[in-house]
């Protein structure tokens, strides 16, 4: 006991020390710019492409971080860096025609892509959430009760449950539903779903109201039922069409740890002790999955993979901080001890290769080897602060385990 309660004081002091000297002041100096505006690209070695389009998850998943901060540590700079995200978020995104927030817009804060992707409204959702419970915005908490109705009215699927990918402006039909380009266009995918199952889990503990607890134990109840499968281990399929039947036979090993403690939460906000009992079992059987299939022998999770093994062994940096929350998450429900350690194994891995400690943050992509992709723009995905490459991930790995892991006194 000894030994594990120090693994858990060391892996607390380690992610706390990245969280407030790396993480939170690299983003507070370079997310905007003086007018405000968010920056468009930035590389590793901190060059600025200006011209690019700016996205709506980057700025939700900004105010998310810092909203979230500063209610572990509501000091000024990180109210700040949430406020900027806000007037952001709830200005240019804002589509005060249809409701909801705009994909992108263009560098002059002009709507770019004016379509509803779900998976981003559902981070605008969680944004405003956390923006409330740091500041006691109440208009915040109303913004995100009207995304909650949108989303309710427009995008479920009536007919074999779930959620439709996207929307048109007016929230319409939509031909292309893709999140990205690397993605099929599928009228319901896992990562979507997951993404939803977040924001309502945080919205349903700010506000406590029934139609959110329904919602959130109907999806929940939809995943574990639809998008897990237990064969050949128990993982989520990806894609899907309208009746759950799965389009691409492929694990994503960072998505699966992920989605173990995201499920737990919720279930755990949902408050249906069998619905808690039977998602505790999913989950410790997906952090049971990754931690057989999915991780390389340097503790790093890899990137994808199907029934013969890993296909893509990159390392990302987001499903290394997704396996530290996830595996301790494991531990702590399951008590199995092997988790705990692929956690701090997961920390070890981020340490010695993924944070940048000449330039700050962490690295977007490394190879099998541990080697750095080239920078943006010879690797597209290889930057800093991008439409994708945000503070979310990271910093809310550090700041799970500062939640879950008690100061030692």
């Amino acid at each position: 006991m000894a030994n594990i309660a120090s693994s858990l004081s060391e892996l607390r002091r380690r992610t706390e020390a990245d969280l407030n000297r790396n993480i939170l002041p690299f983003w507070a100096e370079r997310a905007f710019k003086p007018d405000g505006n968010l920056v468009g690209l930035v590389t590793h070695d901190l060059r600025e492409f200006d011209d690019v389009p700016r996205h709506v998850v980057l700025c939700a998943r900004i105010l998310w971080t810092f909203a979230a901060a500063a209610r572990l540590d509501p000091r000024p700079a990180w109210l700040e860096v949430g406020r900027k995200a806000l007037a952001l978020l709830d200005g240019p995104f804002r589509d005060t025609r249809h409701g909801g927030f705009y994909w992108s817009l263009a560098s002059d804060l002009q709507p770019r892509s004016p379509r509803k992707q779900v998976y981003a409204e559902a981070f605008c959702i969680y944004g405003l959430t956390e923006w409330y419970q740091a500041t006691g915005d109440q208009l915040a908490l109303e913004r995100a009760k009207e995304v909650f109705g949108l989303i309710e009215q427009h995008a479920r699927e009536p007919r074999f449950g779930g959620y439709i990918e996207a929307r048109d402006a007016d929230w319409g039909p939509l031909a292309d539903m893709r999140l990205s380009d690397k993605d099929l266009n599928s009228p319901k995918s896992n990562n979507t779903l997951l993404h939803i199952i977040e924001a309502y889990t945080a919205l349903l503990r700010a506000w406590p109201e029934e139609r959110v607890r329904a919602a959130l134990r109907e999806l929940l109840t939809t995943v574990l039922d639809r998008v897990v499968s237990a064969q050949p281990f128990t993982h989520c399929d990806l894609f899907f069409d309208l009746e759950w039947r799965s389009l691409l036979p492929k694990f994503s090993y960072g998505h699966d740890i992920e989605a173990s403690w995201l499920f737990w939460e919720a279930a755990v906000a949902v408050g249906d002790p069998a619905l808690q009992a039977r998602t505790k079992a999913v989950a410790l059987a997906l952090a049971d999955g990754v931690l057989a299939h999915g991780l390389d022998a340097d503790g790093a999770v890899l990137y994808d993979g199907d029934v013969t093994g890993p296909l893509n062994t990159d390392k990302h940096w987001w499903p290394q901080a997704e396996a530290v929350v996830g595996f301790l998450n494991a531990y702590q429900i399951g008590g199995n001890e092997a988790h705990l350690g692929a956690a701090v194994r997961a920390w070890d891995f981020v340490e010695r290769y993924v944070i940048d400690r000449k330039h700050g943050e962490w690295f977007a992509i490394l190879d099998r080897r541990g080697v750095v992709y080239p920078d943006y723009p010879e690797y597209a995905d290889s930057q800093k602060i991008g439409p994708w490459k945000c503070p979310y991930h990271n910093a809310r790995a550090c700041l799970e385990v500062l939640r879950r892991v008690p100061a030692a006194g």
